[in-house]
C-alpha cells in the first residue's frame, strides 16, 4: 500500500514539473537555477566542514 502511495507521489509531482515547464518556461528555468545554486552552496558548506575538521578543528 505504501508503494502505491509512493508511486501516486512521483506522478504527481512529475506532472506538475512538466505543467510548469509548459505553461511557464522562463520560471522553470529560475527554478533550476535556485535548485543548483543551493546544491552548490551545500556542497561548498560540506567542503568547508571537511576541512575545518582534516584542520583539527581549529
Amino acid at each position: 500500500m505504501a508503494v502505491q502511495g509512493k508511486k501516486i507521489a512521483v506522478y504527481v509531482i512529475v506532472v506538475f514539473v512538466l505543467y510548469v515547464i509548459i505553461t511557464d518556461p522562463e520560471k522553470a528555468s529560475d527554478y533550476v537555477l535556485i535548485g543548483f545554486e543551493g546544491i552548490s552552496t551545500a556542497a561548498q558548506a560540506i567542503g568547508d566542514f571537511m576541512t575545518w575538521i582534516a584542520n583539527g578543528g581549529e
